[in-house]
């Protein structure tokens, strides 16, 4: 028997809109807790995803539906609940998910990671406005990723060709240059015979970061090839979850009904996956691997499957997201899944660094697996693949006679091992290092390449056929070191 003196749950109060909200919206008073970035109310009617606006004294605020049950929904705030306190909020919904404005206005435009600028400009508004956590594309829509896009980065470019629809990840270590990369791949990065366009999504940067990614991107930005989004650390935690989905709607408006071929790069997904984890810590959930909520794989492809070619449309979306592997792991959680998600990954090592080559690529660990579909004859060039294939080839012969050199001596190795060795400096310093304000042509990659294999006896130089050593091989004086 219930006892009389306690109070009973009963209907949803539904107080007076504040003064200045819009009429017909019911303002929900009724907030039971506040959760660090988020926020219960008790309210009917709500659904997943749906936009809120919460008003408080000293101005509003904006959230979005995480979860429904029954009568109580929990919202993250999108500026954080600082301040909060549950006597004098006020809860309206707007019942529909979160939308940006998209269109062509975005360009040349510099933002924060909720999409309002920092550039001095006005808000940008269109036209037309899409939901932000997109739409499932019809796998039978999709077209194959083929043909290249152009980095201008040697090592990228020559041996893991970044393919027009492709997704292809950076993993890095704290403290290697993986921004510096991020941001030369977004000022240099183009398409054969198309519009090529950039968006950039920087999520947990610091404010000398977010300086750098600004002034290294100038150039593109002020000729209205380049969209900035730039979440700072101290930025509220729910605005990291927000900052890729509004950059890929972006993204997908201007590929697919604007006909651009879109790069979008995406740094750095390991502090996405964190602010996913204090989220999920924050609702009580039952942590998986390493603290991580059990969807994990699950949040990371609904980001990453968003790129892709339409049949039918001239636009692409292109992904390289970047993200840090804590300690090096390259089995921590986010480089893992992310690897059964993605088409291969460029892996940036400590060791290839120490030897004082930027970008510090450890080619033997990366790989483009979609490179044939942009790479080769009438894409690149005709010898591209098998240069390509040499190369690696030569690196892993080189790996294993540097690693019989620390046992035995390298002067007790034989001339072909010691050729191997010479071979891989002469690839690091003329195909690898390069500078990190350095565009390189395909053609100056790939003469790059075929310089450094001269250091090896021609019977080694079994992947490429003869008609192409003949054709590209550089003879006498034409080999050699390199400027």
């Amino acid at each position: 028997m219930t006892d009389p003196k306690q109070p009973t749950a009963g209907p949803q109060e539904q107080v007076p809109p504040p003064e200045g909200a819009p009429l017909g919206q019911v303002a929900h008073g009724d907030v039971r807790e506040l959760r660090g970035p988020l926020l219960v109310v008790a309210a009917e009617g709500v659904g997943w995803d749906e936009f809120a606006t919460v008003d408080l004294p000293d101005g509003p605020r904006h959230g979005l539906v995480l979860e429904v049950d029954r009568d109580l929904v929990t919202l993250q705030v999108l500026e954080g609940t600082g301040g909060m306190v549950p006597g004098g909020i006020w809860v309206r919904f707007d019942g529909r998910p979160l939308s940006i404005p998209v269109g062509p206005e975005w360009f040349g435009r510099v933002c924060n990671g909720r999409g309002e600028p920092l550039d001095g400009g006005p808000p940008v508004t269109c036209d037309r406005s899409l939901p932000v956590s997109g739409w499932p594309l019809n796998p039978v829509e999709r077209e194959p990723p083929r043909d290249p896009v152009l980095t201008g980065v040697s090592v990228i470019d020559a041996l893991m060709t970044v393919v027009r629809g492709q997704k292809l990840p950076i993993f890095s270590v704290p403290g290697l240059p993986h921004l510096a990369l991020a941001t030369q791949i977004a000022a240099q990065a183009t398409a054969k015979g198309s519009s090529f366009r950039v968006v950039f999504a920087g999520m947990g940067l610091t404010h000398a970061d977010i300086t750098f990614v600004r002034d290294r991107l100038e150039e593109r930005s002020a000729a209205g090839e380049l969209v900035l989004l730039l979440n700072a650390a101290d930025d509220p935690v729910i605005e990291r979850l927000l900052t890729p989905r509004l950059a890929l709607t972006i993204a997908e408006h201007l590929a697919f009904a604007e006909g651009h071929d879109v790069l979008v790069v995406m740094s750095d997904m390991t502090s996405y996956a964190e602010a996913l984890r204090e989220v999920a810590a924050a609702r009580r959930e039952i942590p998986a691997r390493r603290g991580y909520p059990g969807y994990l794989y699950s949040d990371l492809a609904t980001l990453y499957e968003r790129c892709g070619r339409i049949r039918g449309r001239e636009g692409s979306v292109t992904i390289v997201p970047v993200l840090t592997m804590p300690a090096g792991d390259i089995t921590h959680p986010v480089p893992d899944l992310t690897g059964y998600i993605t088409e291969g990954q460029i892996v940036l090592s400590p060791e290839v660094q120490a030897r004082g080559v930027y970008p510090p690529v450890d080619v033997l660990s990366s790989l483009s697996r979609l490179m044939r579909s942009g790479a080769g004859a009438g894409r690149t060039r005709e010898d591209h693949l098998g240069v390509a294939s040499q190369v690696l080839a030569a690196m892993a012969r080189a790996r294993q006679a540097a690693e019989l050199g620390e046992l035995v001596g390298v002067s007790a190795l034989s001339a072909t091992d010691r050729a191997y060795l010479t071979c891989r400096d002469l690839v690091e310093r003329q195909l690898f290092d390069q500078g990190d304000t350095e565009l390189r042509t395909m053609e100056d990659s790939l003469r790059r390449a075929w310089k450094a294999l001269t250091a090896l006896p021609r019977q080694e130089l079994t992947m490429l056929p003869l008609a192409m050593l003949e054709k590209y091989l550089p003879t006498g004086a034409e080999g050699g070191s390199d400027d």
